[in-house]
């Protein structure tokens, strides 16, 4: 079968890969696992993810453990906010994940995870309206590779309003893109407990295409089956 994107023959390797990683076909869902004008829970195949690993799916992760996770996903804001753009009630170091968003997604997630094929990933998306015009989407990805869980941040509160106010349309297809980010993602990702984070990331070649993501590597091994005190609220 021939290449939708063919290459020149004259073409140099790298311009190679970018051109086939730009050919590759768009992720798409491939199971509904819970939907609602607010908030959904999928699985898909998306190949940039995967990066044609075989991921260890289907995943038995209990929901108090996918809760214990949620509750550990810590975002730390600059130290300089603009009071016209961030909510500056909310504390700098803050969990991503209100008590309602843990007890929606953990239960669904679980199911998610243990319905999955090494090919699929798991992905989730919460919108919540700002104003007649404006949303704001917290969106993102997990799956299980080996004995660790990767968690994929892809939005954190972006406002879908935000492409809009460069005198370019608004983003309608947020809900068809979970994994790809909507506005500029601020902030640094932690996770408590601190153990329990793996800080390796890609070395070499593995460096040069992967592509950029917020994400942490949480090993299963060291996530407890109950919260525990000390956690940022």
């Amino acid at each position: 079968m021939r290449s939708s994107c063919p290459v020149p023959p004259t073409a140099p390797w790298v311009l190679i890969a970018i051109l086939w990683s730009g050919c590759t076909p768009a992720a798409f869902t491939t199971l509904t696992i819970y939907d609602s004008p607010q908030a959904f829970v999928r699985l898909e195949t998306n190949r940039a993810v995967t990066e044609g690993s075989s991921l260890a799916h289907p995943a038995t992760l209990s929901a108090d453990r996918l809760a214990v996770i949620l509750q550990g996903v810590i975002v730390e804001e600059p130290l300089t906010r603009m009071p016209l753009y961030d909510d500056l009630s909310v504390p700098r170091r803050h969990r991503v994940f209100s008590q309602d968003e843990v007890e929606l997604f953990a239960p669904l997630l679980s199911l998610a995870l243990a319905r999955a094929t090494p090919e699929e990933v798991v992905t989730f998306y919460r919108t919540q309206r700002l104003s007649a015009v404006r949303r704001e989407v917290t969106s993102g990805g997990l799956y299980v590779q080996g004995e660790d869980l990767h968690f994929l941040l892809s939005n954190n509160r972006s406002d879908t309003h935000y492409v809009a106010d460069l005198g370019m349309a608004d983003t309608p297809d947020d809900r068809l893109t979970p994994l790809r980010a909507i506005a500029p993602q601020k902030g640094t990702l932690h996770f408590e407990p601190a153990e329990a984070h793996r800080t390796d990331g890609p070395r070499g070649l593995a460096r040069l295409f992967h592509w950029d993501r917020r994400e942490l590597i949480i090993r299963l091994d060291r996530i407890p089956d109950t919260l525990t005190t000390g956690t940022t609220r």
